[in-house]
C-alpha cells in the first residue's frame, strides 16, 4: 500500500514478479492534476518559481487553469543477489513530462515520455560498500536515511519543480559510498555539470560585453553551444571542464537523520579580450557547503525536515534557477553568490492522512563591474532603470534578488484493496519575488516585487500497490 507514515508518500509493498534469479518490482501511478495559478505562466505541472511576472507583463494577474496527466509515472526495479552479502539492483523511472516539437494541447495532448531516473547499484553488505551509476537524484539532495537511492527526503508536493529552497538536481552520476553499521555514512558523487549565465543586458554566446572602465572595447565571450546529436537542439549546453563533485557525510540516530556536504564546481568560458584576435580559455572555481536533516518531534507522527546550501555558483541546485554565473570586465565567467534553504513540518494524524507545510527561500548576492560608461554590469546591479516594472507593457529588466515561499497541503489515502490504492492531494503555494534595487530614471530608488499563488488538486491511482 501507499505509506503515509513517512515524510513523503512512497511505496511500502508493490507487485513482484520472479524472472529466473531476478526479482522484478513494478511501481507507478496514474496522475490527474488540476492546476491553478494567479498569473499566467503557460506551464504544465511544474512551476518556474522565478518566472512569476512583474506588473509590466499582461500575464500578471491573468489567472491560469490547466488539467494535466503528465506526471503519470511508471517504474521498474530489478534485483538479483549474487551472494548472501551482495546485491545488484537496476531501477528505471519515467513520466510524460517531456514535450516534442509538435506537442500541443489543442486536440491530442501527445506529451512524450522522459527519463526521470535510470541507474544500477551494487551493494556489498559485509564491507558497507554502495556503488551507483546512472541518472538519479543528486547526492546534494536531502535524504531520509543514509545516502542510498529511493530514500530521498523530497517534499510531499505535487508540483514537479518541488519548492523554492529545496536543494536538488536529477543527473547522470557515479557515486561510491561507505556505511558503518547502517548508522554513519560517507559518499562521493561525480555528477554531470551544467551552468547558467545571467547578465544585466541582453547577451548570448559570441556577444561582446560592454567595455570595463579603462578599456576602449569589451571582450567577446563564448560560453555555450546548442545541442548536437542526442541532445536538445533548442537548448544551450555550457562548456564543462570537469564534473560537479559532492562529498557528503550522514548519520542516522535515534533522534533523526543529519547530513553535511561540500560541493565543488568549475565554470569555463572563452574570451577574445580587447586588442586580441584569438580566444583565451578561462576556468573559474565555484561551489558551496550544505546540510540537511529529518527529525521526529517527540513522536513518529510529526517530523521536522530542512536543508540549506550556501556558496558561489550554486543556482542550478535550486528550483528558482538563479543564474550560476555572470561575466566580469575581462569576459570571464564568475560565480554568483547565493544561499538557499527550506524548512518543513510533516504530520501523520493517522495511517491514511499526511499533512505538511513548508517554507523556503533563495537569495542571490552581487557580482558586478564598472563599465567605461560608468554604469554597472553583471548580476545584482543597482543602477538599472526599473520604472517600467509596475507599468503594463513597460520595460523591466529586473534581476531576481530573493524569492520566498510558503506551502501547505496534504494527502488522503482513501481506497485500498486488491485493485490497488487511490490518493487525493491538495497543495497551495504562495511566492514573493524581490528584485535588486534600481531607479526610476530620475534618481529615485525603485524596489520591484511581485507575488504568485498556485493551487493543485490531484488524484492518483496506484495499480501495483
Amino acid at each position: 500500500m501507499v505509506n503515509l507514515q513517512t515524510v513523503s508518500p512512497s511505496s511500502r509493498t508493490t507487485l513482484i514478479y520472479q524472472i529466473k534469479i531476478a526479482t522484478v518490482v513494478l511501481g507507478g501511478f496514474i496522475d490527474m492534476s488540476n492546476i491553478w495559478r494567479s498569473s499566467n505562466m503557460t506551464s504544465g505541472p511544474a512551476t518556474g518559481w522565478g518566472n512569476f511576472p512583474y506588473a509590466n507583463s499582461p500575464n500578471h494577474g491573468l489567472s491560469e487553469e490547466r488539467l494535466s496527466a503528465q506526471l503519470s509515472r511508471l517504474s521498474i526495479l530489478m534485483e538479483a543477489n549474487p551472494s548472501k552479502s551482495s546485491r545488484l539492483q537496476a531501477y528505471v523511472e519515467s513520466d510524460f513530462a517531456g514535450s516534442g516539437s509538435t506537442t500541443n494541447s489543442v486536440q491530442i495532448n501527445g506529451y512524450t515520455p522522459r527519463l526521470r531516473q535510470g541507474y544500477f547499484t551494487f551493494t556489498q553488505k559485509d564491507w558497507g560498500l554502495h556503488i551507483l551509476m546512472g541518472q538519479a537524484w543528486s547526492l546534494a539532495t536531502n535524504y531520509a536515511k543514509g545516502i542510498i537511492p529511493r530514500q530521498e527526503e523530497l517534499p510531499a508536493v505535487t508540483d514537479n519543480n518541488q519548492l523554492p529552497g529545496i536543494v536538488f538536481t536529477r543527473v547522470p552520476q557515479i557515486r561510491i559510498g561507505k556505511d558503518w553499521n547502517q548508522k554513519y555514512w560517507l559518499g562521493l558523487s561525480i555528477e554531470d555539470p551544467q551552468a547558467t549565465v545571467g547578465f544585466s543586458s541582453t547577451i548570448s554566446s559570441g556577444s561582446t560585453i560592454p567595455a570595463a572602465r579603462g578599456q576602449a572595447e569589451g571582450a567577446r565571450v563564448y560560453y555555450a553551444n546548442t545541442g548536437g546529436m542526442l541532445l536538445n537542439a533548442a537548448t544551450n549546453y555550457s562548456y564543462n571542464p570537469v564534473p560537479d563533485m559532492i562529498l557528503k557525510a550522514a548519520a542516522d540516530t535515534s533522534f533523526g537523520h543529519y547530513e553535511v556536504f561540500g560541493l565543488a564546481r568549475w565554470f569555463r568560458s572563452l574570451a577574445v579580450e580587447p586588442g586580441a584576435t584569438t580566444t583565451k580559455k578561462h576556468t573559474h572555481f565555484g561551489g558551496g557547503v550544505g546540510a540537511g536533516m529529518t527529525a521526529p518531534l517527540g513522536t513518529n507522527r510529526l517530523h521536522l525536515t530542512g536543508d540549506v546550501l550556501a556558496g558561489d555558483g550554486i543556482g542550478r541546485y535550486g528550483p528558482t534557477q538563479i543564474p550560476d554565473t555572470t561575466f566580469n570586465g575581462r569576459g570571464q565567467l564568475t560565480p554568483v553568490p547565493e544561499i538557499m534553504g527550506s524548512l518543513g513540518l510533516v504530520g501523520h494524524p493517522n495511517s491514511s492522512v499526511l499533512l505538511y507545510t513548508y517554507g523556503g527561500v533563495e537569495a542571490a548576492g552581487r557580482k558586478r563591474y564598472i563599465g567605461a560608461d560608468g554604469k554597472q554590469y553583471g548580476y545584482g546591479v543597482n543602477d538599472l532603470d526599473l520604472a517600467g516594472c509596475d507599468v503594463e507593457f513597460g520595460v523591466c529588466s529586473a534581476q531576481t534578488h530573493t524569492l520566498a515561499s510558503f506551502t501547505a497541503g496534504g494527502w488522503w489515502h482513501f481506497l485500498q484493496g486488491r485493485y490497488g490504492s487511490m490518493m487525493a492531494g491538495l497543495q497551495y503555494t504562495f511566492v514573493r519575488k524581490f528584485a535588486f534595487k534600481g531607479n526610476d530614471g530620475h534618481g529615485n530608488s525603485v524596489d520591484p516585487a511581485t507575488s504568485g499563488n498556485t493551487v493543485y488538486v490531484t488524484f492518483r491511482y496506484f495499480p501495483f500497490q
